[in-house]
């Protein structure tokens, strides 16, 4: 009987770790400078030359940064980024539909799993959709025209989106922007201010426009003003004392006009960090100029949850609930454009 206890023991521990190893080397591993190959092998740069116009590499490389000690739930982040680029993670049966994927970070930062590849199970694998998600410049670190460089690359990344649509298995009349707290801010600016010059034509792909087809923010910061703003993030973007109408004019809510494009829009009531009001007051203004706009406010989810801290919790329906908008959204407009189309 002790022999085969034993036995029965050896065999656990061989098993279990020949399952261990299993585990391990289907996870993908990051690489040389905290991506997967996969990640490395999909970048798509913004800037030819791989610099923006005007802009001059920040001294040190680009890092990335692991904050999880669990391999199976990376919590990388990347910081002095001088040469902005997109990763792109792309479903086996592609919709056709694409987002621009713009992290938070608190303009300090910008989160690559929790608001990225977090995503990619709920979005890629059961929606179908193509992600591009977004390493863009953070203003704090020393670029020239630092409020305007997220914004620069924001629109950059849409125009190139459009540029590879064939390529990417992509519609480029279904691509939108997705943000997350900060990058909520980015997302919004650029469905406000698509069309702002920010930077000087590079190639042909700044012939295409900038505007995304929808909008959908996730806690994100909108008002920059002293009452409801994050204040780390309006002092990354506009300096430790900017003026009234610096605050005015970068708050996301003033910026809003008839040609924004539909939104869908998401904050937990109990968020302690972006208070919810940013969001009330961006779909106060965009209902105000006629931009269809849904909304959702749930009771609780904090700040930050992503995909992955909404366990038990009803916003754990969010994904669900942005597929199916996006998916009408475009069936309605496409049915509007054939109606139109055979109107006498």
């Amino acid at each position: 009987m002790q022999q085969t206890g034993i036995v029965h023991r050896v065999l656990a521990c061989l098993l279990g770790g020949l399952l261990a190893a299993a585990a391990a080397h289907a996870r993908p591993v990051p690489a040389a400078g905290g991506e997967t190959p996969a990640e490395q092998a999909s970048r798509l740069m913004l800037w030819p030359g791989r610099l923006a116009p005007g802009d001059t590499a920040l001294a040190g490389a680009e890092h990335i940064v692991e904050r999880s000690a669990d391999p199976a739930m990376p919590d990388r982040y990347i910081d002095r980024v001088s040469h902005p680029y997109l990763v792109v993670y792309r479903p086996a049966r592609p919709d056709g539909s694409a987002l621009l994927v713009v992290p938070g970070g608190g303009y300090q930062r910008v989160v690559l799993d929790k608001e990225g590849s977090a995503l990619v199970p709920d979005l890629v694998t059961r929606g179908g959709v193509t992600l591009f998600v977004l390493r863009y410049r953070l203003p704090a670190e020393g670029h020239p025209d630092p409020r305007e460089v997220p914004l620069a690359d924001a629109q950059r990344a849409i125009r190139l989106i459009r540029a590879h649509a064939a390529e990417y298995g992509v519609d480029p009349h279904k691509v939108g922007v997705m943000g997350f707290s900060a990058g909520g801010h980015v997302a919004a600016s650029l469905a406000t201010r698509f069309d702002a010059r920010v930077y000087p034509r590079v190639d042909a792909a700044d012939a295409l426009s900038a505007r995304p087809d929808l909008q959908l923010l996730v806690y994100p910061v909108i008002d920059l003003g002293p009452l409801i703003a994050h204040p780390g993030s309006r002092q990354r973007l506009l300096g430790a004392h900017p003026d009234p109408a610096s605050m005015r004019a970068y708050s996301a809510q003033n910026t809003v006009t008839a040609a924004s494009p539909p939104a869908f829009l998401l904050h937990a009531q109990d968020d302690d960090v972006v208070p919810v009001a940013n969001t009330l007051v961006y779909a106060q203004a965009l209902l105000a100029h006629g931009v269809s706009t849904e909304l959702h406010v749930f009771p609780q989810g904090g700040h930050g949850f992503g995909v992955r801290g909404t366990t038990g919790l009803t916003v754990a329906a969010w994904p669900r609930l942005a597929l199916d908008w996006m998916r009408w959204q475009y069936a309605t407009r496409d049915t509007n454009k054939q109606e139109d189309s055979h109107a006498p």
